[in-house]
C-alpha cells in the first residue's frame, strides 16, 4: 500500500515525488519501466531553460521554476547547472519580429522585465558568432540559459522510493497493476509517463521524435554563448560540454545534411567543423503545446504533455501537482489554463509556433 504511486520516474515524476515528501506525504512510490534513472526523455534533453513564452501560464511556470532553480542546491544539495547565458531569438522578417514583440508584452506583464528587443546592430554584442545580414531584429532575455537535466533528476530522486523495471499493465481505481502480475494499492495515482502517457490514462499526448547533431570537441563557441534560435524554422545552436549542438524540427532522411548546410551558412566560425548525428529523443506533445496538469478523477492525477518544456518546468510542475494532491488546489500558481478538460471544452491555449 502506498499513499501515492507516481507512474514515471523521469524528471517530472521525480519532482512530484520530492515535493509530495516535502509536504509530508510519507509513502510515495515511483514506478518506471526503465532499468534506471535517466534512460528516458530526461537523459536526452538538451538542457535549455527559458521564460520567453507567449502565454502567461508558460511564462509563470518558468518564473516559478527559475525561483526554485536558484535555490535548488540549497534544497537538494545538487547543483542544477543553471547558467544564465540567455536565449536569443532571431527574426528574419518584420512579421516574425512582431510575434516576438507581442510575446514580450506578455512576458513583461508577468514580471520578466529583463527581456528586450534588439536591433540588428545590437545582436553582435550578445552573440558575435552568427550572421545577421538577413536578420531584422531579435528578442533576448539574459536570465534564460542552460540547466543540467540529469543533475536535476538526481536531486529530485534523492531518498525516493523507486521501483525500476516495472512496466504498467493497468490503472485501476485505487490501485496500479504491474506487468509482472503484482498490484499496488494506493490512495492516489499520478500519470507522469511522458511520451507514453496515453497508454496509462486517457490524455491527448503523442510522442514526437526530435534529433540533435553535434560537433567534436571544440572551443569555437564559448560556453556562455546564448542559446540562439532562428524564429522562422526553429534552427538552434548552443555550446554544451565542450561541443556545439545544432538542431531543428524534423527527422527525415535529409535532416543531417540540412543541419550541416544551415550551420555553415549561419554560424561562420563552425565552417569546416564536422557535424554528425548525436542522439534523438521524444517530446510528449499535447494538442496545444502546453502541459496537461490536474485531476482526471478523484484518485487519478496527470502531469503530461509539456511539449519539449518538461525539464525546464519540472520544478514548478512538481510543486503545483503536489499542492493539488495535498491541499486540493495548486497554491503557488493558477493552473486553470492547464486543466485536462480544456480540449473537450474547446478551449485550448493559443500561442504562435515555438513560443
Amino acid at each position: 500500500m502506498a499513499d501515492v504511486v507516481v507512474i514515471g520516474a523521469g524528471v517530472i515524476g521525480a519532482s512530484i515525488g520530492w515535493h509530495l515528501r516535502r509536504l509530508g506525504v510519507r509513502d510515495v512510490l515511483l514506478v518506471d519501466r526503465a532499468a534506471g534513472p535517466g534512460e528516458g526523455s530526461t537523459g536526452r534533453a538538451t538542457g535549455g531553460f527559458r521564460a520567453q513564452f507567449s502565454t502567461e501560464v508558460n511564462v509563470r511556470l518558468s518564473l516559478l521554476s527559475r525561483e526554485k532553480l536558484l535555490r535548488f542546491q540549497e534544497d537538494t544539495g545538487v547543483d542544477p547547472g543553471y547558467l544564465q547565458a540567455g536565449y536569443l531569438w532571431l527574426a528574419r522578417t518584420e512579421e516574425q519580429l512582431s510575434i516576438l514583440r507581442d510575446a514580450q508584452r506578455v512576458q513583461h506583464r508577468c514580471g520578466l522585465h529583463e527581456a528586450v528587443i534588439l536591433k540588428r546592430a545590437d545582436i553582435a554584442r550578445v552573440n558575435p558568432h552568427v550572421r545577421t545580414d538577413d536578420i531584422v531584429g531579435a528578442a533576448f532575455c539574459p536570465t534564460d540559459g542552460y540547466i543540467r537535466p540529469l543533475e536535476i533528476l538526481r536531486g529530485y530522486l534523492q531518498d525516493a522510493n523507486v521501483r525500476w523495471n516495472a512496466p504498467i499493465a493497468a490503472v485501476r481505481r485505487d490501485a496500479v497493476a504491474l506487468a509482472d502480475g503484482s498490484e499496488i494499492a494506493c490512495g492516489a495515482i499520478v500519470n507522469a509517463a511522458g511520451a507514453w502517457a496515453a497508454r496509462i490514462a486517457e490524455v491527448p499526448v503523442t510522442p514526437l521524435r526530435r534529433q540533435v547533431a553535434t560537433t567534436p570537441p571544440t572551443d569555437v563557441l564559448p560556453p556562455d554563448t546564448p542559446m540562439t534560435i532562428w524564429a522562422d524554422d526553429g534552427f538552434h545552436v548552443r555550446p554544451r560540454d565542450g561541443r556545439v549542438l545544432v538542431l531543428a524540427p524534423g527527422d527525415d532522411a535529409g535532416w543531417l545534411d540540412r543541419m550541416r548546410g544551415l550551420t555553415q551558412k549561419r554560424v561562420p566560425p563552425l565552417r569546416g567543423v564536422t557535424i554528425e548525428f548525436g542522439w534523438d529523443g521524444l517530446y510528449e506533445m499535447s494538442p496545444d503545446n502546453h502541459a496537461i496538469l490536474g485531476r482526471l478523477r478523484d484518485d487519478l492525477y496527470v502531469a503530461n504533455g509539456s511539449s519539449g518544456h518538461g525539464v525546464m518546468h519540472s520544478p514548478a510542475i512538481g510543486q503545483l501537482l503536489a499542492e493539488l494532491i495535498v491541499h486540493g488546489a495548486a497554491r503557488s500558481l493558477d493552473i486553470h489554463a492547464l486543466r485536462p478538460s480544456r480540449f473537450v471544452e474547446g478551449r485550448p491555449n493559443r500561442a504562435p509556433d515555438l513560443l
